[in-house]
């Protein structure tokens, strides 16, 4: 697969050669404003940007400096300018234009403007200093194209300077430049983000941010400032990062085309509190860091104690218990509350909220017997995220597949910020326990999009060419491993655990 990142760098370089530092831009020799403190509190940033490698053109015609006094006057904490042309059709005359808007804006408003990032693919400290020239507050700083030198000089210019470097980290290697770049440079100056989008493939985790928090607050401390970055496309999911712990989000996409939005956004980062739902997705992290590259197992459709023990012997990572009556795997309260001490994660399936056993299972989750809804069905999942107080609870939908139009629906629930999805097989009549697989066409368009959660038609002759194909983060099996509806086959479960290496 094509490294786009790489590519960026490697054609700036040869710009930077032709063109120098300034790209031909008449910058001013010395810096004319003040600077601005760079999110302090909580608060979003909004990004001045046209296009992107992932998107193509996303606000050609954008005007840079109208569209940075919008954001102000929407709240935001900062705003980002791309400067990159190439691929983000941005200028250091955008930043120029957006920081004099934002002096434009003070003046105009009397109230203190946002903070200015200038955001592009930058190599040397000498670009920071041009950054400050034209009136940057931060600049960013991607540790993965950085060498643990390089960044240390830049941070170090950053301080001297009294601008904001804002690191850019995704994994160890870069935590690790991070921690030489503290000891080296301070870490007054420095607040770290977290992009969800990958910057060698474009592809989106909403849970990356998540997994490097600790992280990065072992190294930054409890109070450290991190950032969600890419990937929040509408208010909810502005709101359920903001639930996640984050200080700040920075929006690109959704803020460039989306004007009437823009406050709405604000608003639903830095009003939203943490939730179960949250608690529920970071405990979640920290388990998939401990796990490691091996697929979680859930077993699904369990009944009676005697299976869901021995599934957690196997290794089971998640049990799955059905609250709808029409299954053959149905089960009562009665029995899920003798299971509370078992290890795995204990998911509740229902269909829709309204059901009276869909609300047994509701109660489970709010009493601690059960850890989380599996809200299946993409009307359930509708009407279930339609309830604040229902999708404060800790959840994942499933939806059912049965062609790439349905395809959308996972579109739909990523964008709305739910940051896993499980896929399953579509039969009549049937929600799960099909014993039907995805085409390997779907389950392709799946996990080229999003980290993949997968159940249909999963055995024990099956699922290890699944998992190296598929590459799943988490399999669902029920009916694979039964020997009849609702009564697992242990011979079948230990082959199914053994396949995977467990």
């Amino acid at each position: 697969m094509k490294d786009i990142l790489s590519e960026i760098v490697e054609r700036r370089k040869k710009d930077i050669e032709k063109n120098g530092l300034e790209f031909g831009f008449d910058i001013p020799k010395t810096r004319a404003r003040k600077l601005h403190p760079f999110l302090e509190k909580k608060g979003v940033i909004l990004e001045v940007k046209r296009a992107s490698p992932s998107k193509g053109d996303i606000a050609p015609n954008l005007d840079s400096a109208q569209t940075a006094k919008s954001y102000a006057q929407a709240g935001a904490a900062a705003i980002s300018c791309l400067t990159e042309t190439n691929y983000f059709k941005g200028t250091l005359q955008d930043l120029m234009n957006v920081c004099q808007a934002v002096d434009d804006f003070e003046k105009e408003s009397g109230r203190t403007g946002p903070a200015v990032l200038r955001k592009d693919f930058l190599l040397s400290a000498d670009e920071v200093e041009i950054a400050y020239r034209a009136g940057a507050d931060a600049v960013l700083l991607i540790a993965r194209i950085l060498s643990e030198e390089t960044m240390v000089s830049m941070a170090k210019k950053c301080s001297f300077l009294g601008m904001t470097a804002l690191v850019e980290l995704r994994t160890d290697e870069d935590c690790e430049k991070l921690e030489k770049t503290v000891a080296a440079a301070g870490k007054e100056n420095i607040v770290c983000g977290v992009n969800s989008r990958d910057l060698k493939d474009f592809s989106i985790d909403l849970l990356t941010p998540c997994m490097m928090l600790s992280k990065i607050r072992r190294i930054m401390g409890e109070n450290a400032r991190v950032i969600f970055e890419s990937g929040v496309r509408t208010p909810s999911s502005a709101s359920f990062v903001g639930s996640l712990g984050f200080s700040g989000l920075l929006l690109g996409e959704a803020a460039a085309k989306n004007m009437k939005l823009r406050k709405d956004f604000v608003d639903s980062f830095t009003q939203a509190e943490e939730t179960p739902n949250a608690r529920f997705w970071r405990k979640f992290t920290e388990k998939r860091l401990l796990e490691g590259k091996k697929p979680l197992v859930k077993i699904c459709g369990l009944t009676n104690r005697d299976d869901a023990k021995k599934a957690c012997e196997l290794g089971a990572d998640i049990l799955g218990f059905i609250f709808w009556e029409k299954s053959p795997r149905k089960v009562s309260a009665p029995v899920v509350r003798e299971m509370k001490d078992f290890p795995a994660i204990k998911a509740g399936v229902i269909v829709d909220p309204d059901l009276p056993e869909s609300k047994e299972a509701i109660e489970l989750v709010k009493n601690g017997f059960l850890d989380v809804l599996q809200v299946h069905t993409m009307d359930g999942a509708r009407k279930f995220l339609s309830d604040r107080e229902l999708s404060a609870l800790p959840h994942y939908c499933a939806v059912n597949l049965s062609g790439s139009d349905d395809a959308k629906n996972l579109d739909e629930l990523f964008d709305m910020g739910e940051p896993r999805v499980l896929v399953d097989a579509q039969a009549k009549g049937k929600i799960g326990g099909t014993g039907t697989m995805l085409s390997e066409e779907l389950v392709a368009l799946a996990q080229k999009k999003y980290r993949l959660w997968l159940a249909g038609g999963l055995n024990e002759a099956n699922v290890a060419e699944a998992a190296e194909k598929f590459l799943p983060e988490l399999i669902d099996t029920a009916s694979g491993v039964e020997e009849s509806p609702g009564k697992k086959d242990y011979k079948k479960m230990t082959e199914f655990f053994a396949a995977l290496g467990k």
